[in-house]
């Protein structure tokens, strides 16, 4: 039984700048649920459809995507309760392979938070104007506006982000089962129930479970925020198998729902089913449920993704091997240095235009850094076989082979359908890689010459 959620009266005053230990598992499963449930589904199960040859067919990939996502959940919160330490993937990295390595995946998995966080904001804007007409031409606008007001939030404490996280979470949540309980009220129509077969093929599945896989993107969630929740050893397994385990359900019941409304052959050839579905049950209005439904699903990511990549940036600055500066923390557990400059480089892309490609590139940087920390758990095992582990890894080391099979197997999928991203994300890393030594060659000679 978890603990009960402390209120402010009850939590001792921080130390000056150091994180706050008042998150708890309402928080952990809010975060995880918060930043996957969201875009992905409602778009994705026509392109999945469109590989496969039946409804089981589909159900059944639907179905391997969230057991092999559950199995890195597992894995993955043996590193977590085994190095509870802000940061998530960084941390990891850096334990296991060292230094070098953990910059280059603390930098590139911050960069992505940073691109996506851009992207997200945008669409945010984007839907706004499909929503509200008169906001359709202020999109750069209206995506700087949200996520300035939630980066104020940020400011306010991470009690107050915390909470915005679970509420909003919860809102999305029932918002996605309010839709599949439409979907089964309405009666399934003779055309659904008598769709044409499509032609599936081995290589179909392959693909549909690679995009099943992405949509899935977000399980890790908790793992970065460590050191902030009152129980680690116990909260993180339980976020993160009690959160995988939620998404899984919502995305069943959706794809049951579009299945119900919608014919095999009208699912596979559209492009955003869950309008189309909505359009079965509301008519004209099933495009602004949708929009609206859309609108409420990105408020808790985007506040998630806020907070993750404001935690890289402060764990690689506490460890010296960014900024020591962004290490700074306020009175309410904001790394606020950390916050300043990842809003400035996503607002930046926003501006620019540049997330667009950004985010092309921090699809083969996700990739990257799940294969190397996939690779970690076996070599902290072995390296570090009497270290405490809270929690280990359920049917380890099975388990976790397939985990890092899967892992390399989405890094070449990546790297071989888009080149030019890959290429891209290689300039980044290089690039971040000679600031750090440029940087560190800087430091030894300002040493060196207070010495003398």
């Amino acid at each position: 039984m978890a603990a009960p959620m402390a209120t402010t009266s009850t939590i001792p005053p921080a130390p000056p700048n150091t994180l706050r230990r008042v998150l708890g598992l309402g928080f952990g499963l809010a975060v995880i649920v918060g930043s996957t449930l969201g875009i992905g589904i409602l778009r994705t199960p026509g392109m999945v459809a469109g590989q496969l040859g039946s409804a089981p067919a589909i159900l059944l990939v639907w179905l391997t995507g969230g057991f092999y996502t559950l199995l890195s959940a597992i894995c993955f919160a043996e590193l977590g309760t085994m190095l509870p330490q802000e940061g998530g993937y960084y941390v990891y990295a850096r334990r296991a392979f060292g230094d070098t390595v953990g910059f280059a995946v603390g930098w590139t998995d911050w960069l992505t938070y940073c691109a996506v966080l851009g992207y997200v904001s945008i669409g945010f804007g984007e839907f706004a104007g499909v929503l509200v007409p008169a906001l359709a031409h202020s999109v750069t606008l209206v995506a700087v506006t949200v996520l300035v007001a939630l980066v104020a939030l940020q400011w306010a404490g991470v009690q107050v982000s915390s909470r915005f996280q679970q509420i909003a979470t919860a809102v999305k949540f029932f918002a996605f089962l309010a839709l599949v309980v439409a979907a089964f009220v309405v009666r399934r129509s003779t055309a659904a129930a008598g769709a044409a077969p499509i032609a599936g093929s081995a290589a179909g599945f392959v693909f549909a479970l690679q995009a099943v896989a992405i949509t899935y993107g977000g399980w890790q969630s908790a793992l970065y925020f460590s050191e902030e929740d009152r129980d680690p050893a116990a909260n993180i397994p339980r976020s993160m198998i009690g959160g995988v385990a939620a998404v899984i359900v919502v995305y069943m019941l959706v794809n049951m729902a579009l299945l119900w409304l919608l014919p095999l052959g009208d699912l596979a050839a559209s492009t955003l089913p869950a309008a189309d579905a909505a359009g079965v049950l509301a008519g004209p209005a099933g495009q602004a449920i949708i929009t609206g439904l859309s609108l409420i699903s990105l408020p808790p990511m985007l506040n998630a993704i806020v907070m993750i990549g404001t935690r890289i940036l402060f764990a690689m600055g506490r460890d010296g091997l960014l900024w020591r500066r962004a290490a700074t923390v306020d009175a309410g557990g904001t790394p606020t240095i950390a916050t300043l400059v990842t809003t400035m480089v996503a607002l930046l892309g926003i501006v620019t235009g540049t997330f667009a490609r950004l985010v092309s590139i921090a699809a083969f940087f996700l990739a990257l850094n799940y294969s190397i920390c996939s690779l970690s758990l076996f070599v902290l095992r072995r390296r570090e076989p009497d270290r405490a582990r809270p929690f280990r890894a359920w049917g380890y080391p099975w388990s976790a082979a397939i985990v890092l099979a899967g892992a390399v197997a989405l890094l070449v999928g990546s790297l071989a359908g888009d080149r030019a991203s890959a290429l891209g994300a290689l300039v980044l890393l290089a690039a971040g890689l000679l600031g750090r030594a440029v940087s560190a060659r800087i430091s030894r000679g300002k040493f060196a010459a207070g010495q003398t």
